[in-house]
């Protein structure tokens, strides 16, 4: 699903973010990426989703080499590719169906598949019955339900999510933790980066650790960290 071969990024007049990283997550993996602020987890995330290109080596994401993608065919890349932030990046002025809706309305869908897969999407992460709110009168752990379910409504291989439980509190987030390995139990393919190391534990996936942009450890599901940390 994901492969990273000998990558670098180096942004002008700064350090490299990412520094010759091999990595391989398969399909059907949920994988966490851990490391310090500055380790290149974001770096790494905007890689895949094609919002940043590498100063070397190859990304290679469902056997498609990123380097091939024109820029006019960014978009039909991304739509493989749903992402989910700490920031959930809301329209504040439209209704949770709204913001839902705005991939498959952007992609060209009919109205009615685009609102058989919204309330699909939004039933999933249990905000049916508040389609029609605005995200000011939700809850910060409900906006970011919304940010998910608008992640999810376009059926992707491979959800990328940054931080996602940032703002939230230790039930929030391990509620929404859960609501990724939902997703995961059918076949999402997920790579989520966070710090809360503790979660991650819990969740007992994959953890890969990032350190200066290198790869520093990398554990099997529920297993043992295996490198240099």
């Amino acid at each position: 699903m994901i492969r990273l071969e000998c990558v670098s990024k180096r942004y002008p007049g700064g350090s490299e973010a990412l520094s010759e990283l091999n990595l391989t997550i398969e399909k059907g993996e949920m994988v966490f990426l851990t490391g310090h602020s500055g380790a290149g987890k974001s770096t790494l995330l905007k890689l895949l989703a094609l919002i940043e290109r590498p100063t070397r080596g190859q990304v290679i994401v469902n056997g498609q080499n990123t380097a091939k993608v024109s820029r006019r065919r960014i978009p039909a890349y991304r739509r493989k590719i749903g992402m989910a932030f700490q920031d959930h990046k809301l329209l504040l002025d439209r209704t949770v169906f709204d913001n839902v809706a705005l991939p498959l309305v952007i992609a060209g869908m009919g109205r009615r598949e685009t609102a058989r897969r919204v309330r699909a999407a939004i039933d999933q992460v249990g905000l049916l019955s508040k389609e029609k709110l605005l995200p000011m009168a939700l809850s910060t752990g409900e906006q970011q339900r919304v940010g998910i379910a608008r992640a999810v409504v376009t059926k992707p291989d491979l959800l990328i999510a940054d931080e996602p439980t940032g703002n939230l509190d230790p039930d929030l987030s391990l509620e929404i933790m859960n609501l990724f390995y939902r997703f995961n139990e059918v076949g999402v393919t997920l790579l989520i980066a966070s710090h809360d190391i503790e979660l991650i534990r819990r969740m007992g996936r994959r953890r890969i650790v990032l350190h200066e942009g290198r790869l520093q450890a990398d554990s099997e599901a529920g297993g043992q960290l295996h490198g240099t940390i």
